[in-house]
């Protein structure tokens, strides 16, 4: 399978060149893919996108009102662009080509506010500007949010979903936004007006940058799941459950209780691990019986977390999914589990004692021991 980044590579970089040229008279339009395509086998994605903005810079205006007609008209016609076909064609640019066009706005546009905020909603509907424009969140604010306000009622769905992840105050690979980490208060009204969207691309943006705020300001996100989750739609149900998912594995109260989960009222009866002894790259299996300590139906939204062994033989939680359920009243449950230990990029095992912790809407059920066996070529 042919490496992300080559969404960058000499062909694509042609096709760029070639939309430029037909819009600039006089394009250099050799010396800019010898530019933007120099050692690209060396660099990674990032590194390539970078590369392109650099270029585009060189060879085109230096005047940015100027350069800012070639960028807008060498894009692909809108034509209610879907996100599945995000592709630059002969008609234009579009998809991943746009990034760089996006960074050059971020970079070279802030001392033209408005025609910047132009493009950037114009390359959004063709790929997405969410990095470009927290540049302009940060230089400028109070401008930018206020435009940003209005994207929320634009007809068209990318700008919608712009308004929403762009403002995320903690946006993957992107640069955080630490005027909204300290308070994301003056986002919320953003977040209100897209709550309802009709496309989940732009719900799911809102569920993702509620999401980011609940790890700095978790009892303000739970107030806000609590009222919406008031009356709600099947669609809004699920934009506040996904908003939730780090608030409902850390079990805080407050939130669980906005989506109708109580304190589990359960006697765990067996907790039994199958594999008290995993060798990497098997399989930890464990399994439960728990019933109910009450005398009514019970949601339950059931958890378990590993604790890792670190280097320094301390250890580290990590929270997974299991299951949600209805527990009725007087019943017992009977679940099994197999989880793979294996090899990942995001973590080091450790050879040694671990431990397995059942969890029920964040009340922890019991504990229980496993070892660790590592392969001495893994290890």
């Amino acid at each position: 399978m042919e490496p992300f980044k080559e969404v960058f590579n000499l062909s694509t970089i042609s096709d760029l060149a070639g939309h430029l040229e037909v819009r600039l008279c006089g394009f250099d339009k050799e010396g800019f893919i010898g530019l933007a395509t120099k050692n690209i086998q060396t660099l990674e994605l990032k590194q390539r996108s970078e590369q392109i903005t650099t270029s585009l810079y060189q060879y085109l205006p230096k005047d940015f009102c100027c350069a800012a007609e070639v960028l807008l008209g060498s894009l692909r016609p809108e034509e209610n662009i879907s996100i599945s076909d995000q592709a630059t064609t002969d008609k234009g640019v579009a998809g991943w080509l746009v990034m760089p066009m996006c960074d050059y706005v971020a970079k070279y546009g802030q001392d033209h506010f408005h025609l910047s905020m132009e493009l950037l909603k114009e390359m959004t509907k063709r790929s997405s500007s969410e990095f470009a424009i927290r540049n302009f969140l940060i230089s400028a604010p109070k401008e930018t949010l206020a435009e940003v306000l209005l994207w929320a009622e634009d007809e068209n769905y990318h700008v919608r979903r712009l308004a929403s992840e762009g403002s995320r105050p903690r946006l993957p690979w992107a640069m955080q936004l630490p005027d909204f980490i300290a308070d994301p208060t003056p986002i919320i009204p953003l977040l209100e007006k897209l709550k309802d969207d009709p496309e989940e691309y732009v719900r799911r943006s809102v569920a993702n940058n509620l999401n980011d705020i609940a790890k700095d300001h978790p009892d303000l996100v739970a107030e806000i799941a609590d009222k919406w989750m008031k009356d709600a739609s099947k669609e809004r149900q699920k934009l506040v459950r996904h908003a939730c998912r780090s608030l409902i594995k850390s079990g805080h109260q407050g939130c669980l209780a906005a989506l109708g989960y109580g304190e589990a009222k359960v006697q765990l009866e067996d907790f039994r691990v199958l594999t008290p002894a995993v060798t990497y790259g098997k399989a930890l299996e464990f399994e439960i019986t728990m019933n109910s300590d009450q005398d009514e139906d019970q949601d339950l939204i059931l958890d378990f977390v590993v604790h890792h062994k670190k280097a320094n033989g301390g250890m580290t939680p990590k929270v997974f999914k299991w299951k949600t359920f209805n527990l009725a009243a007087g019943e017992s449950h009977k679940a099994k589990k197999r989880h793979a230990i294996k090899p990942i990029t995001t973590r080091k095992y450790y050879p040694g004692s671990h431990k397995i912790e059942l969890v029920a809407n964040g009340k922890s059920l019991g504990i229980r021991d496993f070892e660790l066996i590592m392969d001495p070529v893994c290890a």
